[in-house]
């Protein structure tokens, strides 16, 4: 085996922890508050989860296709750049390295630290404890990919015993919660523009489930278990996010839920500790601020170590700086690689605020889902077939694109900063393709 091969260390449990891990993190505790100012109804907000939570289950089930197909490190820069060409797969790595990647992870850690907000008080210096659990993690993935993995396995068991049991006991024991704080609400239809913007909030604590594939290339028997890991992870999932956001309803008035934290009320606390905090107290809610900062963190190291892999890949096929290919001698880890995006991350974490973030995030990285769900198509026209082949083709990777479409023209119009932010970004690329390609091709 090549030194500058990648070593396939992890099982259906690792993989499937890093589908559940890797999805959920920060949006489950902190979205129903932007999400209800924007839809003006708990029902709503439940429909938008819902939603989404099944579009984001059509498109890992088009992943899982792709990544029986080509199990290979990379992900979607693979499924791209087979599909569409280097030069498409090179613009998607270059705004996952500048902005999917970083972005994720700084949400992550800004979201862990105003969790802690619940706990103690950081001075103004929230920005650089973010920062700090950046790097600790970054650090912890560069011991090797198996110890990373079965640290996400245990991270993701703790944080689903602790969203349930959070969930149960607002359900069985919380004081003053009442189904009457949604039967009151109006459930007016709040318009496609409104609902929209409320799926990118959805969306966003949905993202992650296209992660796993990048570490394709390190998951054994990767036709058996990459299809299994995302059908029944993100099953799991969108279970839990329904029964957790129907609690925070069900425990909070509509009027706190909707001045809990966001973007328009910074200082407020998180939806999910209000509702522990209305149930059972301060001191059982300074308790569960920790299980959300597990949940966080969680999210945060399953993201850094997939999404190293694919500026990786890149540079192993020459299209971005060589010493991102180089691996760690003993563990073969792309140690220099996961070091660059805690860098880039901690830029990030330093430069804006959670639901900016998540907003980067969600409009540039749902380009390529929709472009990567297309590449089927492609594949399928070739006579290349996987051992997987995703159900009800052609209509459900149809079905995924065309509401991809119509969520980025939404996005356009609700978050034209945001939005424009990720195009140019993407566009940028441009002209370095062309650098690096005209290096590849020097003698």
């Amino acid at each position: 085996m090549s030194e500058n091969q990648l070593l396939r260390s992890l099982g259906l449990k690792e993989t499937l922890a890093l589908v559940i891990g890797g999805v959920v993190g920060t949006g489950v505790f902190l979205k129903a508050g932007i999400m209800s100012n924007q839809v003006g109804s708990g029902f709503w907000v439940l429909a938008a989860f819902l939603v989404s939570g099944f579009l984001s289950l059509c498109g890992a089930l088009c992943y899982a296709e792709l990544g029986s197909l080509f199990p290979k490190a990379g992900g979607e820069y693979v499924f791209l750049k087979e599909a569409y060409g280097e030069a498409l797969g090179f613009l998607y790595g270059w705004t996952r390295f500048w902005i999917g990647s970083p972005a994720s992870i700084a949400a992550y850690a800004v979201g862990a630290v105003t969790f802690l907000s619940g706990v103690t008080s950081f001075g103004g210096h929230g920005a650089l404890a973010a920062i700090a659990l950046i790097w600790i993690f970054s650090l912890v993935n560069c011991l090797s990919v198996a110890f990373g993995g079965a640290f996400q396995a245990i991270l993701t068991i703790l944080k689903i015993f602790m969203i349930i049991g959070l969930t149960l006991a607002i359900f069985g024991f919380g004081q003053g919660a009442s189904w009457g704080h949604l039967s009151t609400q109006t459930n007016v239809w709040p318009g496609f523009s409104a609902f929209g913007a409320a799926m990118i909030g959805a969306l966003w604590a949905y993202d992650g489930w296209n992660n796993m594939p990048m570490v394709a290339g390190e998951i054994k028997n990767p036709s058996r278990n990459i299809p299994i890991a995302l059908g029944v992870g993100m099953g799991v999932v969108l279970l839990i996010y329904l029964l957790a956001n129907l609690s925070y309803f069900y425990a909070l008035p509509f009027s706190e839920v909707v001045s809990s934290y966001s973007r328009l009320h910074p200082d407020a606390l998180p939806v999910a500790t209000l509702a522990a905090t209305r149930a059972f107290g301060p001191v059982a809610a300074a308790v569960l601020s920790i299980a959300f900062v597990v949940s966080a963190v969680g999210a945060m190291n399953g993201s850094i170590l997939t999404n190293a892999r694919v500026p990786y890949a890149m540079a192993e096929d020459k299209y971005f700086f060589p010493q991102l290919a180089k691996l760690s001698r003993k563990n073969r880890v792309p140690v220099i690689s996961i070091l660059v995006q805690a860098l880039v991350s901690s830029a990030l974490a330093l430069s804006g605020s959670f639901d900016q973030l998540t907003d980067y995030v969600v409009f540039a990285s749902w380009i390529y889902y929709a472009l990567g769900c297309g590449s089927i198509f492609i594949f399928r026209r070739k006579g290349l077939r996987a051992d997987y082949q995703v159900p009800f083709y052609p209509w459900l990777p149809l079905f995924f694109i065309f509401s991809s479409i119509f969520l980025l023209g939404n996005t356009l119009m609700t978050s034209p900063r945001e939005s424009i932010t990720g195009v140019l970004f993407i566009l940028i690329g441009i002209p370095f393709y062309f650098y690096f390609k005209k290096l590849k091709l020097a003698p």
